[in-house]
């Protein structure tokens, strides 16, 4: 017997527009953003290849063809400005390989996988021919590199004021009896067994502060980048304190710190490459669904969580544009437990009262759906249904209450990107190095 699509599914497939692998593929997409600012693109698992490559394609177009001049990515700050420094002919690596070697923390395969090293090496050969300040920057927006951050700090205070490195080193040292271990920490100042180290490290920040106008005129190369860089990892210390002592009173609080963190990062990444460029910044954002549709359209939001996306929106208002990834069935990188070695999984057939069956039942393989088109389409989508979220674990056995919640798609995201069948991403290493004492990123929501 044929199948017959739904009429909602057929509605779909007149709206959607099919991804055929071509040139012009987003060219649709491209003038959806028109003028706005700030890209936020999704992802519906940590290891799919086709999510990672094609926003590599997507991402390639906005600095090409509409002047894009930052890319921010759901990754710690010191991790990621290293690959800056590469990109931006910087650093001492050779190569993009090379360039993240500093993502070796579980799960390590969401920067150092095959698709990423492809756009890292296009970001760099592009960039070679544009002076420093116009050349396009890649960041991280996430706050798990606490004791990374403090040795950054440090670092830089040395080259520039000992006597400031010493006092900072004498305020850090509030951390020196959990040996490097930001869990520990998390145990001990959450449920109350020593004092925490927020007096300590916010006075840090604001002894950097006060000293900034004196160590940015400073007669050395990059000044004012240096400056940045450090003063982020300072504020970043901060935060990763906060989420490290709340993490331990329920998932709302720990979540909505971190994502406040990635947005004030966002904003203050903005801040800085308007004024490095002398031109408005404008920003592509690479994170999981979860961080970039705006949370007030899903179940966790009226739970009292906010996210990436939400906030974006609130503050940059329609500068902002909110894209979404789903697949339907496929293989995907992912492990089984924290700590884990990266799997090539089998992904499951989505569920009937999903969004991504519904998508599969439009019988495209690969297509853009914009959101914003009020119709019958939109209205039928308002309809909340269930969609599917994988981290860096996938638990196939628990696939309903691990990876499933409620959202209306339209109020969540601007468009939707959709890819029926996927690959699992390439990892360079299939085992990740040990902590070193930082938390696993994304530890413990796994998005």
């Amino acid at each position: 017997m044929l199948h017959r699509a739904s009429p909602l599914a057929a509605a779909i497939a007149k709206a959607a527009v099919p991804l055929t692998g071509g040139a012009d593929d987003y060219t649709p997409l491209l003038d959806m953003v028109g003028e706005a600012n700030y890209v936020l693109l999704g992802e519906a698992t940590h290891g799919t290849h086709e999510f990672y490559e094609e926003r590599a394609r997507i991402t390639q177009r906005l600095i090409v063809e509409k002047g894009f001049n930052a890319v921010a990515v759901e990754a710690d700050w010191p991790d990621a400005y290293r690959v800056n420094r590469f990109v931006r002919d910087q650093g001492d690596d050779s190569d993009a390989v090379q360039s993240l070697q500093g993502f070796q923390r579980f799960p390590s395969w969401m920067w150092r996988n095959t698709a990423v090293v492809d756009f890292v090496t296009w970001l760099r050969s592009y960039n070679d021919g544009f002076e420093a300040d116009d050349k396009v920057g890649f960041y991280g927006l996430d706050l798990y590199s606490l004791f990374t951050s403090m040795d950054e700090v440090l670092r830089y205070l040395e080259q520039v004021d000992p006597a400031g490195a010493a006092a900072a080193k004498a305020r850090y040292a509030c951390f020196d009896h959990y040996q490097d271990d930001s869990e520990r920490y998390a145990y001990a100042a959450g449920v109350g067994v020593s004092e925490s180290c927020e007096g300590a490290v916010i006075a840090q920040l604001q002894a950097l502060q006060q000293r900034a106008l004196e160590y940015m005129q400073r007669d050395t190369a990059n000044a004012h980048d240096a400056y940045f860089y450090a003063q982020q990892n300072a504020r970043l210390v901060i935060n990763a304190e906060a989420y490290y002592r709340t993490m331990f009173r329920g998932r709302v609080s720990s979540w909505n710190l971190r994502d406040q963190h990635m947005a004030d990062t966002l904003d203050a990444l903005i801040g800085h490459v308007g004024a490095q460029t002398g031109t408005q910044a404008k920003v592509v954002v690479w994170e999981h669904n979860s961080h970039i549709g705006d949370a007030r359209a899903t179940e966790a939001g009226k739970l009292g969580e906010w996210n990436v996306g939400q906030l974006a929106r609130e503050r940059h208002g329609d500068q902002t544009r909110l894209i979404g990834f789903s697949t339907y069935d496929g293989t995907v990188t992912a492990a089984s437990e924290w700590g884990g070695r990266a799997e090539r999984k089998q992904v499951r057939a989505a569920l009937p009262d999903s969004y991504e069956a519904l998508f599969h039942d439009v019988g495209i393989e690969r297509f853009m759906l914009d959101l914003r088109i009020d119709g019958l389409v939109r209205a039928a989508l308002m309809e909340h249904r269930l969609q599917r979220a994988i981290g860096v674990l996938y638990v196939p056995k628990t696939e309903r209450q691990s990876h499933y919640f409620h959202a209306q798609l339209p109020r969540q995201f601007d468009a939707m990107l959709h890819f029926d069948r996927t690959t699992a991403v390439v990892p360079l290493e299939t085992v990740s190095k040990p902590t070193g004492g930082e938390a696993p990123e994304t530890y413990p929501e796994g998005v």
